[in-house]
């Protein structure tokens, strides 16, 4: 299997007619972890859905390219099954569907017919992925994210990743609302899944995370684009002197793009 490849080129988006990302690019390739930091408003979220083709989100300008297949022109289930994943910042509830009945069949839509994975095989799978998350087996039988908290719906999103496998995955501030000891357990899962045929887009607004998972490229997304990159060591320059300095390298007034909710 060859090393996967996201490319994203020139990319404009907008919502409810405002220009949110404005020429964003970035390449991705198997092997490697990229990390996107910035101010809240920026439009990083907002990538992130727009990626995976959310009807919200209207691309007006630009390309997305996987192993040189127009992603734009996918459905959100072929982008799924092209090898692209993401990990939501807010999860959906989904009642009467069980964790693993939905991982299964998620597993297997990108199979062929007739090589479906074997219960047994899909068992053992699951119970060893749960395990390295910590994760409470009864999970598997729980209706998928319904009645679960921050905390436990960022380790099921891991466990959908472990599962599935994905060439590309995008993780929305998997961070969020973690403890340090949760932290460490969903770090250790992606950590899990890194070699030459998984690459990992990571967006988050803090230091922390990138202490358990050592990004190779960091990005810092302002007004709707990439405005600075550099390795391991910026995302640490930003946790102590913040983002103004950047602001002035680059006259950068006002950083933000859009609503708060819309980042």
């Amino acid at each position: 299997m060859s090393a996967p490849n996201l490319k994203i080129e020139n990319l404009h988006v907008e919502i409810d007619g405002t220009e949110i990302i404005k020429g964003f690019n970035l390449e991705i390739n198997g092997g490697e972890i990229h990390a996107i930091m910035g101010p809240n408003g920026t439009g990083k979220s907002t990538l992130a859905s727009a990626i995976m083709g959310h009807p919200k989100y209207e691309i007006t300008k630009g390309s997305v390219h996987l192993d040189g297949k127009d992603v734009l022109e996918m459905e959100v289930d072929e982008r799924a099954q092209a090898g692209l994943f993401l990990a939501m910042q807010y999860p959906s509830e989904i009642s009467g569907v069980t964790n693993a009945d939905f991982m299964r069949s998620a597993i297997n839509a990108k199979r062929e017919e007739g090589n479906e994975i074997s219960l047994m095989k899909f068992i053992r799978k699951m119970e060893e992925k749960m395990e390295t998350l910590e994760m409470d087996q009864a999970f598997s039988q729980r209706y998928l994210n319904e009645g679960f908290s921050g905390g436990e719906k960022k380790r099921n999103e891991i466990l959908q990743l472990l599962m599935m496998e994905p060439k590309i995955a995008v993780l929305d501030e998997i961070d969020s609302g973690l403890d340090i000891d949760a932290l460490k357990v969903v770090s250790t899962g992606i950590n899990d899944l890194r070699g030459p045929e998984f690459g990992g887009l990571i967006i988050t607004h803090y230091q922390r995370l990138l202490n358990y998972i050592t990004p190779d490229k960091v990005h810092v997304m302002m007004q709707g684009r990439i405005v600075k990159s550099g390795d391991a060591e910026l995302a640490k320059r930003l946790e102590t002197e913040g983002y103004e300095w950047i602001k002035e390298e680059l006259g950068i007034e006002d950083e933000r793009v859009g609503q708060q909710q819309q980042a």
